[in-house]
C-alpha cells in the first residue's frame, strides 16, 4: 500500500488539538498544539513506501522535553488518525497534441518528452498524447474532436503545440471552459481573443538560431550557407532570420569580411516536416544546397531530413556541415558533421502552466520564455538552449561561448536598427531595439537574405 506521511502541529491560542485537512489529500494540517509557543510541520511531498516517511520540521524553540513531548503526541496522532491517507487520489491528467510523431528527434519530440518531465516532476500527474495531428494523417478529424475526447479520458488541461492549431485550440477552450488549454506558439492572449481558460507558451528560439547562425558562419569555408524552412509565417520568419543576424555578426564582426560576400538563402518546404506529394522534399534541397557551394546547411523544420542527407554526403577532404533543430540530442543522426543543435526544453514551462491548473492559480497569460543565462543547458530551468557538436572546433566552440555571453549581458543585441526588411521596408530605424511584439510579428526575412519559395507561391 501506498500512503502519505506528513502532519503539522500548531499552537493556537493554547489550544492542543491535532486533525488533518480532509479536503486536501496533499496536506495534513493542525487543528492541534501539544507544545506551547513551538511549531512544528512536515509536508506532504511525494507518495513513499508505508515504511519509509518523510519528517521536515521547523522549530521555533527547541530542548529536549519539549522534543519528547512532542513524539508523545505524534503517537497519539498515529494512534487515533493514522497519520497517513491512501494516494487513492485520482491523477491530474494532462494532454498532448502533437503535429507530427512523437518519436522524431525533432519538434514533437521535445514536447513529449517535456511532457514526460513534467509528469516525473510533479507527482500524482499522468500524460496523454495524440501525435500526427495535421491534415493529412488525420484527414477530417479536428482539434475540438481530439479535445473532447482527451476530456472523456480524464484530461484537465491540454496542450496544442503547433502554430496551425490555434483557431482549432480556441474553439474547443471556448467549448470547455471548465477545462484548462495551453496554445504553444499562438497569439490569442495578445489579441484579445483567448478564453480565460487559454495561455500562449512558447520558447525564445530567436537566441538559439542565433547561436546556430554565428557558428554556421565561424564555420564555412564557402561564405555560402542555407536555411531549410518549414512553411511561411511570422514564426519562420522571425527564426529564420534571427539565423541570419547571427551569421552576420560571426561573419563581419568576428571574421572581419564583407558582408557582400556572405550569402545566405532560405528555401521553404511548405509544411513542419515532409509530405510526399504536397512539400518539397527536405533531403533535395539539401542536396541543391551542397550541389550549389554551400557548405553549411542549416535546418528550419521538425525533423532531422537535413543533417541525415548532409551526414551521407560529408567526407573529410571534402567536408560539410549541418545544424539540426528543436531536439537536444538531434546530432546523434549525424555526428561527422553536425555542429550543433538549438533545442526547445519545454519541461520547465509545462511544469510552471501544470502547477498553475493544479492549484487554481490559472491565469491567461502570453509566455514567451527565454533561456536561463547562468546555464542555458540547464534542463530544469532553462526553456533554449545549444548543444555543441561533435564537428564544432573548439576554436568556434570558444568564439560562441564569448558570443553567448555578449547576450546574456545584453552587449549583443542583434534585433537593432538599422534593419531592412528583404522588400527595402524599414524593420527597425537606427539604433532602435525591436520590441518583443515586433520580433514575433515579422512580416518579412531582412535585407541581406534571398529565399525561394513555397511549393504553389509564384
Amino acid at each position: 500500500m501506498l500512503r502519505y506521511h506528513c502532519f503539522t502541529i500548531a499552537h493556537v491560542l493554547g489550544t492542543d488539538v491535532i486533525a488533518m485537512d480532509k479536503n486536501n489529500t496533499h496536506y495534513l494540517r493542525s487543528r492541534t498544539n501539544p507544545v506551547k509557543d513551538t511549531y512544528w510541520t512536515s509536508a506532504c511531498t511525494g507518495v513513499m513506501n508505508r515504511n519509509k516517511s518523510i519528517v521536515s520540521t521547523k522549530h521555533a524553540a527547541s530542548s529536549m522535553p519539549i522534543i519528547h513531548r512532542l513524539l508523545a503526541y505524534t503517537v497519539l496522532f498515529l494512534l487515533l488518525f493514522g497519520a497517513s491517507v491512501r494516494a487513492d487520489a485520482p491523477p491530474f491528467i494532462f494532454g498532448l497534441l502533437l503535429v507530427g510523431p512523437h518519436d522524431d528527434k525533432g519538434y514533437n519530440q521535445a514536447h513529449y518528452e517535456g511532457g514526460r518531465y513534467a509528469e516525473q516532476a510533479i507527482p500524482n500527474t499522468k500524460m496523454i498524447y495524440v501525435d500526427k495531428v495535421n491534415p493529412v494523417d488525420r484527414k477530417g478529424v479536428t482539434l475540438p474532436q481530439l479535445a473532447k475526447d482527451m476530456i472523456a479520458k480524464g484530461a484537465r488541461l491540454i496542450f496544442a503545440t503547433s502554430d496551425d492549431m490555434k483557431e482549432g485550440i480556441r474553439q474547443a477552450a471556448l467549448q470547455h471552459p471548465e477545462i484548462f488549454f495551453v496554445h504553444c506558439s499562438g497569439d490569442d492572449v495578445l489579441t484579445g481573443k483567448a478564453p480565460k481558460n487559454l495561455t500562449n507558451l512558447f520558447g525564445r528560439m530567436e537566441y538559439g538560431q542565433m547561436m546556430s547562425g554565428f557558428v554556421a558562419a565561424m564555420t564555412t569555408r564557402s561564405g555560402n550557407i542555407g536555411f531549410v524552412g518549414a512553411l511561411v509565417n511570422s514564426e519562420t520568419r522571425r527564426l529564420a532570420s534571427s539565423c541570419y543576424l547571427g551569421a552576420r555578426y560571426a561573419w563581419t564582426q568576428i571574421r572581419k569580411q564583407p558582408i557582400e560576400n556572405l550569402r545566405f538563402e532560405v528555401s521553404w518546404i511548405g509544411f513542419w516536416f515532409p509530405i510526399p506529394g504536397v512539400t518539397k522534399d527536405p533531403s533535395e534541397e539539401t542536396r541543391r544546397f551542397l550541389q550549389d557551394g554551400f557548405d553549411v546547411v542549416i535546418s528550419g523544420i521538425d525533423t532531422t531530413h537535413v543533417l541525415q542527407t548532409v551526414a551521407q554526403i560529408h567526407h573529410p577532404e571534402k567536408p560539410v556541415w549541418a545544424i539540426p533543430y528543436d531536439y537536444a540530442d538531434a546530432c546523434a543522426v549525424g555526428p561527422n558533421s553536425c555542429l550543433g543543435v538549438p533545442y526547445f526544453n519545454w519541461g520547465p514551462g509545462y511544469v510552471k502552466v501544470l502547477k498553475a491548473a493544479i492549484s487554481k492559480n490559472w491565469k491567461s497569460e502570453w509566455l514567451w520564455l527565454g533561456p536561463d543565462w547562468l546555464d542555458i543547458n540547464n534542463t530544469h530551468t532553462s526553456t533554449i538552449g545549444f548543444q555543441k557538436g561533435p564537428a564544432l572546433s573548439q576554436n568556434v566552440a570558444k568564439e560562441l561561448d564569448t558570443f553567448i555571453a555578449g547576450m546574456a549581458k545584453g552587449t549583443i543585441e542583434l534585433f537593432t536598427g538599422p534593419l531592412k526588411y528583404l522588400d527595402g521596408t524599414v524593420f527597425l530605424p537606427a539604433g532602435r531595439k525591436a520590441s518583443l511584439q515586433e520580433i514575433w510579428y515579422m512580416k518579412h526575412l531582412l535585407q541581406g537574405m534571398t529565399e525561394k519559395p513555397m511549393p504553389g507561391k509564384p
